[in-house]
C-alpha cells in the first residue's frame, strides 16, 4: 500500500500506539529518545506522520518526538463517530495526549495541524508548554477565493485527476515534487481515495487568540495560497500574548520541506 511504502522511508519508530478516544482510534508514533517536553507534531491535510519526513530525523536527534495520524483523515488512525466542531477536535487530541501521560508538550502543527495545535491551546492548553504553527490554515486569516475554487475543481469527477496534482504543485509555488517523493504521493493517494466528513475549520475570533496563555511561534510563508500572509502574521502579533511570529518571505505552503534544516532550527530553538 501507498502509506507502507512511503512509512518505509521515515526513522523506524520507537514505539507505536492506537489510542482510543470518544471519536475514534489514533495511531500515534513515538521516534527518538524517551523523556520529558516531548515534541508532538500535526500533519496538515491529508498527509499523516509521513509528511514529517524531512524533519524527523533531525528533531528526533534532540528531543523526543511523537507524531499523530489525524482521526477523520487519511493514514491508520480511524473515526468511529462525527466529529461536529472544534470542541470535539481538541477533546480527541487532548484525550490521544493523556493516553500517553504527556506534559509539558511542545506541539508542533503544520497547515490543517496548525489549526489543531492553534485549536487545542485555545480550547484545553493544560497539557502544552508551548505551540509552534506552521503556515497554519483559517488560524489568523481566512481562505482567499482562488484556494477555494482550486480546492473545489480537485472534487470535481472528470476533472479532479489533473487538477489534484495542478492543486499539489499550486501550493508548492509551481514546483514539482521528485517523483519518488514520499510526502507528495502519500498525499495524492490521500486526496484521491479517502473521502473526509470533517467540518471546516471555523477562523479564530479575536477573543479565542487572546485567550491563548502558552508561548508561540508562528512560521507564515510569504508566498502561502492558504491566506494573506501580511495579515496573517500582523494579526497574530497583535492578538496572541506571548507570540513570535515570522515571515518567511520566499517560502511557499510547502515549507517545512523546502527548507527542513531552517525550520527544524527554528523549532528547536524556540522550545529550549
Amino acid at each position: 500500500m501507498a502509506y507502507d511504502r512511503a512509512f518505509a522511508t521515515l526513522p523506524a519508530p520507537a514505539e507505536q500506539h492506537d489510542v482510543t478516544t470518544d471519536f475514534g482510534t489514533a495511531r500515534v508514533y513515538r521516534f527518538g529518545k524517551t523523556g520529558p517536553a516531548p515534541l508532538v507534531l500535526l500533519p496538515g491535510r491529508a498527509g499523516t506522520s509521513i509528511m514529517w519526513a524531512p524533519n524527523l530525523a533531525g528533531l528526533a536527534a534532540e528531543r523526543p518526538v511523537w507524531t499523530v495520524d489525524l482521526i477523520g483523515e487519511p493514514g491508520r488512525s480511524e473515526q468511529t463517530a462525527p466529529i461536529r466542531d472544534g470542541a470535539d477536535q481538541a477533546a480527541w487530541l487532548d484525550a490521544v495526549l493523556g493516553s500517553r501521560d504527556l506534559r509539558g508538550v511542545h506541539l508542533v502543527g503544520y497547515s490543517f495541524g496548525g489549526w489543531l495545535a492553534a485549536n487545542l491551546a485555545v480550547r484545553a492548553p493544560d497539557r502544552l508548554a508551548s505551540v509552534t504553527l506552521i503556515d497554519p490554515v483559517r488560524t489568523f486569516a481566512g481562505f482567499p477565493v482562488p484556494l477555494l475554487v482550486r480546492t473545489t475543481l480537485t472534487l470535481v469527477p472528470g476533472i479532479r485527476r489533473w487538477a489534484r496534482p495542478s492543486f499539489l504543485r499550486w501550493t508548492a509555488g509551481g514546483a514539482d515534487a521528485p517523483a519518488d517523493d514520499p510526502v507528495s504521493a502519500i498525499i495524492d493517494e490521500g486526496m484521491r481515495t479517502f473521502t473526509i466528513t470533517l467540518p471546516v475549520p471555523t477562523l479564530f475570533t479575536d477573543e479565542q487568540l487572546r485567550s491563548v496563555r502558552v508561548p508561540v511561534l508562528a512560521l507564515i510563508a510569504g508566498r502561502s495560497v492558504m491566506h494573506d500572509a501580511r495579515r496573517a502574521v500582523a494579526r497574530a502579533r497583535a492578538l496572541l500574548p506571548d507570540v513570535r511570529a515570522e515571515l518567511w518571505p520566499d517560502a511557499t505552503h510547502a515549507i517545512a520541506g523546502e527548507a527542513p534544516d531552517a525550520v527544524n532550527a527554528r523549532i528547536l530553538e524556540f522550545v529550549r
